[in-house]
């Protein structure tokens, strides 16, 4: 039964990932990076000379090679904020050797046994130390300012981090079509009548002007892609 049960889940999940639009590695807008991991993208912001990563992919050797066509060294990489700790989000934490990383304090309970994410599992990252952010906690690592809002329904502790009061990075907290946010899959979210809440959170953060999706890429306009929200709130 269990068998049957992986074996259900993968398909479904595979399904998914055939209806994800990633973004091509390379610079998207002035000193922001994508980096194209299959079906994810993980994000880079230039910082002075070094580089904070948003997320960190689902393959490590795939990430090296994206960032060799950057001409970005991994060990530029001075931090790297994870949205949320799922496999295809944490890959490449190892490779950014000289990175602190950050997570919302909600978010480490799927790491220590506390709660499961997927039957009976939890998640894990190959990290020995990590920093935990509360909702709305400011960072200024070097030049660059962070606020973290705490937008949970795909995973408990899942995070957005806005960057200089303008690059709002959502991860898999919502996801966008033709330029228009809307839930995320919900056969891989946690809690879809919460994920939805923090949608309305999200639309109401100030300042915002661009946003960026892990799956299903970016938008210049955050204005014009939130006006339809909640009318596209069917599930998918």
């Amino acid at each position: 039964m269990l068998v049957l049960l992986f074996i259900g889940y993968f398909l479904k999940a595979r399904s998914i990932m055939k209806g994800m639009a990633t973004i091509e590695t390379s610079e998207i807008v002035a000193n922001v990076f994508s980096v194209q991991d299959s079906f994810v993208n993980l994000y880079l912001v230039k910082n002075g000379e070094n580089y904070i990563a948003i997320d960190a992919g689902n393959d490590k050797g795939k990430i090296e090679q994206e960032l060799r066509k950057l001409k970005i060294e991994p060990d530029k990489i001075i931090a790297a904020l994870l949205t949320h700790t799922d496999g295809d989000h944490v890959a490449g934490i190892r490779l950014f050797k000289n990175a602190g990383i950050y997570l919302s304090r909600q978010e480490e309970q799927l790491l220590n046994g506390e709660k499961s994410r997927f039957f009976i599992f939890g998640n894990k990252i190959d990290a020995e130390k990590y920093k935990l952010v509360d909702d709305q906690e400011i960072l200024n690592i070097e030049s660059t300012k962070i606020q973290g809002f705490l937008t949970p329904g795909h995973t408990p502790g899942s995070m957005c981090y806005l960057v200089n009061d303008s690059l709002l990075f959502t991860g898999d907290a919502l996801k966008l079509n033709q330029g228009k946010i809307e839930k995320f899959y919900s056969f891989v979210t946690m809690d879809t009548e919460t994920a939805a809440q923090s949608i309305g959170k999200i639309i109401r953060i100030p300042g915002v002007q661009y946003i960026f999706t892990a799956h299903n890429g970016y938008s210049d306009n955050f204005a014009d892609a939130i006006t339809d929200w909640p009318m596209n709130v069917a599930d998918n």
